[in-house]
């Protein structure tokens, strides 16, 4: 793919970049550099006219191939995260008995999104290594957009079966949604792999800024309002005078298809993949991503904080509606508008990232973070009664973590080759999904058993030992 929309500088005397940069625009093949076999334009900073700076959101936001990528997510992200509303909504109105409990369906709805996440995340990425990126991109929008439209035909096909003591419509969404869920371990890690391609390095950091803002963010408007735009939708088609109540589905499954066609529009050349008839050895590119990583200590404590991070996040989406419990004046349903506080303190953090970041070593980006975000733990142990206290410190928790997951997801991204992030991207995923699974298994246990209070102290504790023991790897990695 090509590199960046930037215009070519003066050529300089004894190096071939003019030239290089010339194949660029007019879309020649690029020259490989002999030593790494890798195209010489992702070796070089990106030109820029004069004038223009190269720091901050300008660059990529002036990048019309990532400006297409970061469309894409946003869709592809809004519908992930409203799809887990509308099955929940879908077995609300469909299955669930009048006195009976929803967890159960609930939980098996989730297991069924959760399964391929661990199962599949490091397959995916040998895959996606072999795979054209683009198409793995626009296929796997376009197959879960239709995926979820089939939904309503389907369920009324089923209507009035059952098997086994079940609705057979219960069994649709379950496969649909492991086939989803599958799909999306896909997406993810050649949506990540992409970004280094179409993205200068120096601009790296401004990019995943976007990039992390626009997960979030997905994440809030997609817990936080997806039910009333869904239903919004349904009361549009009634309004309307349809006779079909499919407004929910078209939401979501529009949302996919949307993406998918959006990233159509992704122009440019990736680098040569295997022959076609080439069978990929999967344990074997498995074993090589694990190589390499365990060869690059810098990416190996990237991965490491991030497990880390996420861990603690998974954690404190359990605490977070015990801690609204016990606010005065707020119930345990409204444990929402503590994550949107969490929320919007990681998005300025990832703005002033995607403006100023590039001034500072990413090591000092990620020592402050995790300063910040280990006290902001303990301040949460000590003003749990608190409602403003708990939302500062929530805040103060979601701007202390950009500048640990941004740094750390550049240093990933620029310190990888390309024929090597799919599977370091798949054992990302994979591990990054385990991380996120365990804590909601073992958090309210502890919290039950332990307190609140200790809990949040032992999540600080983890915190700084996980960057001290980071710290430690990269010494010894640098010595060696």
């Amino acid at each position: 793919m090509r590199l960046s929309e930037s215009e070519p500088t003066t050529p300089q005397p004894k190096t071939d970049i003019s030239q290089e940069l010339s194949a660029l625009n007019l879309g020649e093949e690029k020259p490989t550099s002999p030593v790494d076999k890798t195209p010489i334009a992702e070796n070089i900073p990106t030109a820029i006219s004069e004038g223009e700076s190269n720091i901050g959101f300008g660059p990529v936001l002036r990048n019309r191939n990532f400006l297409t990528l970061w469309s894409g997510q946003v869709f592809s992200q809004l519908a992930d995260k409203i799809y887990l509303v509308l099955i929940i909504a879908i077995v609300a109105n469909r299955f669930q008995s009048e006195n009976q409990t929803i967890s159960g369906w609930v939980s098996a709805l989730m297991m069924a999104f959760t399964i391929p996440a661990v199962l599949f995340g490091s397959l995916a990425g040998v895959y996606v290594d072999r795979w054209p990126k683009k198409l793995v991109l626009i296929g796997t929008n376009l197959l879960r957009g239709a995926l979820v439209l089939s939904i309503p035909l389907l369920l009324a096909a089923a209507k009035g079966v059952s098997l086994g003591g079940l609705p057979l419509g219960f069994y649709i969404l379950l496969v649909i949604t492991l086939a989803v869920s599958t799909l999306t371990q896909l997406f993810a890690p050649a949506e990540q792999a992409t970004i280094p391609m179409l993205v200068a390095k120096d601009n790296l950091l401004s990019a995943n800024s976007l990039y992390t803002t626009t997960m979030i963010g997905s994440l809030i408007v997609g817990f936080a309002v997806g039910q009333p735009v869904l239903d919004l939708a349904d009361h549009l088609f009634q309004y309307i005078g349809l006779p079909w109540n499919v407004g929910k589905e078209l939401v979501v499954g529009g949302s996919y298809t949307l993406a998918g066609l959006i990233l159509i529009f992704l122009n440019g050349k990736e680098a040569k993949l295997p022959l076609p008839g080439e069978s990929p050895h999967v344990l074997q590119d498995i074993k090589d991503g694990v190589d390499y990583i365990n060869r690059q200590p810098r990416i190996r404590s990237a991965l490491i904080q991030l497990i880390i991070l996420f861990s603690v996040f998974a954690s404190m989406t359990v605490l977070v509606v015990r801690l609204a419990e016990i606010i005065p004046g707020m119930k345990a349903s409204q444990f929402g508008f503590l994550l949107a506080a969490g929320g919007v303190g990681m998005g300025l953090g990832a703005a002033f990232l995607g403006h100023y970041g590039q001034k500072f070593p990413a090591s000092r980006l990620t020592f402050y973070g995790s300063i910040g975000f280990a006290a902001s733990l303990i301040g949460l142990s000590f003003f749990n009664h608190s409602l403003w206290g708990s939302l500062v410190m929530m805040a103060l928790m979601g701007l202390s973590a950009a500048p640990i997951a941004i740094p750390m997801q550049t240093t990933i991204q620029g310190e990888t080759p390309e024929e090597m992030r799919g599977k370091v991207f798949g054992l990302q995923n994979n591990a990054t999904n385990i991380a996120l699974s365990l804590p909601l298994a073992f958090t309210g246990v502890a919290e039950t058993f332990l307190g609140l209070q200790v809990v949040l102290i032992v999540l600080a504790a983890i915190v700084l030992a996980g960057r001290l023991l980071t710290w430690y790897i990269c010494r010894t990695g640098a010595n060696t």
